[in-house]
């Protein structure tokens, strides 16, 4: 018999990303999966608008992780996408790029990394060249912190030293890498990938660029180069993307599902560019928490398709856990607990959606640059809360 029942997917989102997000094609698309979408009213305690089957979210700060603590004990078989815990990760730009490490790919026609990068908390060593020594011109600085204001989107290519003054710390200077001008945009909506070009900043040729120390991004694309000039326009950046081959499918699925169990999360994109000077590899430079899906074709029926598996999903563990009940029950007399069923999320990933993670066979090194020069360091990862006593971390 057909499921007649009606889920709530309650969605708390700020009013530009809900004006993006929530079109309605897939508020019409849900209704007639049986799905209601359900704004959270973000001036009412997130607890009495309850009960759903399923919350998305974007929202941050420490009222709306109590706010979802609170939540989530009070209604304990909702699923949650994602927890705070897990999105927080993506806010610092090196804590970002260090779920690689734990990724290994299948396939053995391409490989990934990510680009030389360190961060800088301060002037001092901003001003010490040991501190960058080990990067090459041109490098891009970006804000450590990636919260998604405009702020964290302020990026600039850096092409001398001189440039370097302009910058305010804490920021994270990444080496340029050329890459034909085009970056692939990998979306992640639980198992479902997509992959899409997407113009980028033009290669740099050593002695054709401006004589200019630093650039806004805004203004790279107006660099000369022997490949690119003022004069070009639109017809030929369509045709540059046109002729982009796009990565093997075998390894951005690969990478996509490796990324999702490192980082324990259902919601996102990640940029990858292709080293022009290295045949077949790749390099992840940035991941995005619940990216702007409207821009991915066919978005609708993606995040509907997501949005049924998660709230049947649901459905069959909590009745996988009704019969677990009542079988362990008879067995014990009535006063046994009930076992854990078989498949349900752990972390948010379902065992069968986890791939085996490990260490890239090109290691990582984790250097910690002080102002006496380089030492080897084991940390892994840096915490939002406590980068300002962090030494400077170069990834080679």
């Amino acid at each position: 018999m057909a499921d007649s029942r009606r889920y709530r997917v309650g969605y708390a989102l700020l009013p530009k990303k809900q004006q993006s997000f929530i079109q309605d094609s897939l508020v019409s698309l849900c209704r007639d999966r049986g799905i209601d979408l359900v704004p959270i009213d973000l001036r009412r305690p997130l607890i009495d608008q309850g009960p759903f089957d399923c919350l998305l979210h974007k929202l941050y700060g420490d009222d709306w992780s109590r706010q979802l603590d609170d939540f989530r004990r009070y209604y304990p078989d909702a699923t949650v996408i994602d927890s705070p815990e897990s999105i927080s990760r993506l806010h610092n730009r090196i804590s970002m790029l260090q779920v690689r490490i734990h990724v290994v790919v299948s396939v053995v026609a391409a490989r990934f990394g990510i680009p030389k990068q360190i961060v800088i908390y301060d002037k001092e060593t901003l001003s010490d060249s040991r501190s960058w020594d080990l990067l090459k011109f041109p490098v891009i600085a970006k804000p450590l912190i990636a919260d998604g204001s405009a702020k964290s989107h302020k990026m600039s290519l850096i092409f001398n030293h001189d440039g370097l003054d302009k910058l305010k710390p804490p920021i994270v200077l990444q080496e340029f890498v050329n890459h034909g001008g085009v970056i692939f945009k990998v979306y992640v909506v639980g198992d479902y990938v997509q992959c899409v070009k997407r113009k980028s900043l033009p290669d740099v040729i050593p002695g054709s660029i401006s004589s200019e120390s630093s650039m806004p991004f805004s203004q790279v694309s107006n660099i000369t180069t022997p490949q690119r000039n003022n004069d070009d326009d639109d017809d030929d950046d369509m045709m540059q993307l046109d002729g982009t081959e796009m990565p093997p499918q075998s390894f951005v699925v690969d990478l996509a599902r490796g990324l999702r169990s490192a980082t324990k999360l259902h919601l996102f994109n990640f940029d990858v560019i292709r080293d022009s000077t290295r045949e077949n590899k790749y390099l992840v430079i940035d991941i995005n928490y619940f990216p702007g899906y409207a821009k991915m074709p066919g978005y609708e029926r993606v995040l509907i398709d997501f949005l049924w598996d998660v709230v049947s999903e649901r459905k069959r563990t909590t009745v996988d856990q009704m019969a677990v009940a009542a079988v362990t029950t008879t067995a014990a007399g009535g006063n046994r607990p009930a076992a854990a069923a078989v498949g349900v999320e752990e972390n948010g990933v379902s065992p069968r959606q986890q791939v085996m993670l490990g260490c890239e066979d090109e290691a990582v090194r984790n250097i910690a640059v002080t102002n006496s020069g380089c030492s080897t360091s084991t940390d892994n990862c840096i915490d939002g809360e406590d980068q300002k006593e962090k030494s400077p971390i170069l990834q080679v």
